[in-house]
């Protein structure tokens, strides 16, 4: 009898030493976007737009579209498939031949040479491309968290506030997104300012535009809110051609 206990107890060490040596506990965020980016497709749930999965895995949404043979207005359905992987490099080098710093004009020349006005995402004329004097402080709150590429990675800003205080259109654009299907930003806002910009304001309590609707720049969207985090707290996200920047760069000194 006190054979087989030892037997027993030494098998349960070995399985739980198995389990933990050289191993370290992954978030439930992170299981969930290592799981999606494995399979090389994503599943289009209700509410996702194409916008919406560009941002989720840091990707253009021209490229995305492209790889997929979606054409404008992005029009995706429940249950279709999205695939990942196919996106050119070719393509990922000639954006990024384009990217130009928020301060030069020569991105505006670059936005005004396409014909924006065919689609309905299009962004009003007068705000070709937002430069560093373009954009506005989504909320008045202090800075509480910066961006950073290393750990704990943080792709915006965190800028802290009371429940229910507005949160404002950085600078003028189309909503493309309007919902809480991105895990860990609860309710969010997406915001296409022009084909290289959008912004994003996550964990609002609540959203005050819905999909298509047309902004202007400080124009009230939502408000402040916890939901995906445990702080009330706006985190705000600028996407250049699919990837994070500082906002820091493109907004302008707070005053005092």
């Amino acid at each position: 009898m006190k054979a087989l206990v030892t037997v027993i107890l030494v098998t349960i060490a070995t399985l739980l030493t198995g389990c933990l040596s050289g191993r370290e506990f992954i978030s439930v965020e992170e299981k969930f976007s290592k799981q999606q980016s494995a399979t090389g497709f994503h599943l289009v749930q209700q509410g996702d737009t194409l916008f919406s999965i560009a941002w989720r895995y840091g990707i253009d949404y021209r490229e995305l579209a492209s790889a997929n043979s979606i054409p404008s207005p992005y029009t995706i359905y429940p249950g279709q498939k999205i695939d990942i992987r196919n996106i050119s490099k070719k393509s990922r080098v000639s954006l990024a031949a384009t990217v130009e710093k928020p301060s030069k004009p020569v991105a505006k020349k670059q936005t005004s040479a396409k014909p924006v006005q065919e689609t309905r995402h299009s962004t009003p004329k007068n705000n070709a491309t937002p430069s560093g004097s373009d954009w506005k402080w989504p909320a008045n709150g202090r800075l509480i968290g910066q961006f950073s590429t290393s750990k704990p990675v943080n792709k915006g800003i965190d800028i802290a506030g009371s429940l229910g205080e507005s949160v404002l259109a950085a600078a003028a654009g189309t909503v493309v997104y309007a919902g809480q299907g991105l895990r860990g930003y609860g309710n969010l806002v997406i915001v296409k300012h022009n084909d290289t910009y959008l912004s994003a304001y996550a964990h609002t309590s609540r959203i005050l535009v819905s999909e298509q609707e047309v902004v202007k720049a400080g124009q009230k969207i939502a408000e402040i809110g916890s939901t995906g985090t445990d702080k009330v707290k706006l985190h705000f996200e600028i996407r250049r051609n699919g990837k994070p920047v500082d906002p820091l760069t493109y907004l302008p000194a707070k005053p005092g």
